[in-house]
């Protein structure tokens, strides 16, 4: 509760999504995330794709899963925009990194750098508005 407040608190842009947002959006790429991401595992694992193409994959799980305690338990925006910026970047290679082999699992990862895209410009205004 105390991290809400905290971010309720911050100036925010005008454009910016209203809270209840996050979590149907998250939740509907966490979806995506787990189908694809497992896919990839499971194909490193039977060595149907190189082990390095998995690389990405994994920067990208510890990046995102480091951004809620580096906002809202650390409460900061600097270190939470520094690492939004990793996670659309290991996804762009995650992207890359597939796309020779499965097509669809790179496909599927539009709605999340959409998302990751949208959220990164949010990141870094938040970030500035509140310096």
């Amino acid at each position: 509760m105390k991290a809400y407040n905290w971010y309720s608190q911050l100036i925010k842009p005008s454009w910016a999504p209203p809270s209840w947002v996050f979590g149907p959006a998250w939740t509907f790429l966490y979806i995506l995330i787990a189908i694809s991401y497992g896919k990839v595992f499971l194909m490193a694992w039977r060595k149907e794709i190189p082990l390095i193409v998995i690389l990405p994959f994994v920067l990208n799980l510890i990046f995102n899963f480091a951004f809620t305690p580096l906002q809202f338990g650390l409460q900061n925006n600097i270190l939470a925009a520094i690492d939004i910026f990793f996670i659309l970047g290991t996804l762009i290679w995650a992207i890359i990194a597939i796309s020779p082999y499965v097509r669809w699992i790179a496909f599927m990862q539009i709605p999340y750098l959409l998302w990751v895209s949208f959220a990164t410009i949010l990141q870094f205004t938040i970030t500035y508005l509140n310096r």
